[in-house]
């Protein structure tokens, strides 16, 4: 977006511009407070996107009067995923009744996932798959933990111990925060694959390593799965979950863990992402 920002020049008009990161694309807009400007103001902005080179339309609304603060807010709503999961922001909390479903409290912050994106839908869908089908009690390990999102859902549909690991220290945090609201036991670190026998740059201590689980997901980059295959493949014992996956690099990535010795028992490809459910 920078390119548009240098080149727009509206005199007193503003660019802001929202970019959900769990969605492509960016959303460019101007503010005013005068409708009678509108006009002027799309010129410009089209005259701006031509010379940066995008096409695409420039559209224009009226918006009432609201608290901003809180105006995001209409970006999230309850979402149902799979047969037994609700992801609930906390502003809906309260009124929220669906019999058969564990709700999941979740607010938009600083770590990837929100149920919104199709990597994160997916791999909720196989692990409430999963955990119909396991014998309980079996354990599970959220690789690249984000929110936690995925480890949380674990908890709630049965699975423990629960544990998750991210490289990201805000993503612990929150995810720490998270697990705290949904009143569900979850032990996260912060913990890099590949890094794992170095010492961490905060405190000069070595990151812990996680302890093998039953059953695990991983919604990382392809390029990232390939890499560190051989050691997600020595943290999980019986089914893996692969994600965060494009489809056109869904094979090679499948094909690094076909050689360590596991089988696809299932697919999902939602927009251009696919994702993957393995069985040792």
């Amino acid at each position: 977006m920078n390119p548009l920002f240098e080149i727009f020049d509206g005199g007193d008009f503003v660019l802001s511009s929202y970019r959900d990161i769990e969605k492509p694309g960016t959303e460019v807009q101007i503010y005013l407070p005068d409708p009678g400007r509108a006009d002027e103001a799309k010129a410009l902005l089209s005259a701006a996107l031509e010379t940066a080179g995008c096409s695409v339309p420039v559209l224009e609304c009226e918006i009432a009067d609201e608290d901003w603060k809180f105006a995001y807010r209409r970006h999230f709503k309850t979402q149902f995923v799979g047969e037994r999961l609700a992801i609930v922001p906390s502003w809906e909390a309260a009124g929220f009744s669906a019999p058969g479903r564990e709700r999941i409290v979740l607010d938009p912050g600083m770590a990837f996932g929100t149920g919104n994106h199709e990597t994160t839908r997916a791999c909720l869908e196989f692990i409430d798959g999963m955990a119909r089908e396991a014998s309980m009690p079996a354990s599970f390990l959220d690789m690249g933990c984000g929110s936690g999102i995925l480890s949380i859902a674990a908890a709630k549909l049965g699975f423990g111990p629960v544990a998750g690991f991210d490289i990201d220290s805000d993503a612990v945090a929150a995810a720490r925060e998270n697990a705290a609201l949904n009143a569900v036991q979850v032990e996260y670190t912060r913990f890099a694959l590949g890094r794992g026998d170095k010492k961490s740059q905060a405190g000069g201590r070595a990151d812990p390593a996680p302890q093998a689980a039953d059953f695990a997901a991983a919604n990382i980059l392809g390029p990232l799965l390939v890499k560190f295959s051989r050691e997600i493949d020595a943290l999980v014992r019986k089914k893996l979950v692969i994600s965060g996956i494009l489809a056109e690099i869904y094979d090679e990535t499948l094909a690094a863990f076909t050689a360590l010795g596991w089988r696809e028992t299932g697919r999902k490809t939602q927009g251009e992402w696919t994702s993957g459910l393995l069985e040792k």
